[in-house]
């Protein structure tokens, strides 16, 4: 089992930055590839990053792209999402969630945080 918990949301105003951390625990973080995703009220969940268990490997959904960045640290069994340039849509519940592979997929990750609320005001 691994245990993941969001924090680092709140409110901001566009253009403004934000950095959600996701502490695990539970069996070894490190071997695990680890994922954004988020929802906003009546969406869909969609994918924002994700980054194999080395930190080597990022991928990033296009509307994200360049403004946001997912970094881990191993040693602190925690994962980054660094929110810059933030925009109205970017309002949303952030996950974080850990899998085999990293993957824009929600079902390719076995756990999944409680998520953290992101409002961003124009």
């Amino acid at each position: 089992q691994v245990q993941l918990v969001e924090s680092g949301g709140g409110l901001v105003q566009a253009g403004g930055s934000l950095r959600l951390s996701c502490a695990a625990s539970g069996r070894t973080f490190s071997s695990y590839a680890m994922g954004w995703f988020r929802q906003a009220p009546g969406k869909e969940r969609e994918f924002v990053a994700a980054i194999s268990w080395s930190g080597g490997s990022t991928y990033y959904a296009d509307s994200v792209k360049g403004r946001f960045t997912i970094s881990r640290d191993n040693a602190k069994n925690t994962v980054y999402l660094q929110m810059n340039s933030l925009k109205p849509e970017d309002t949303a519940v952030y996950y974080c969630a850990a899998g085999p592979m990293n993957s824009p997929l929600s079902p390719e990750y076995d756990y999944w945080g409680q998520g953290t609320q992101v409002t961003v005001s124009s």
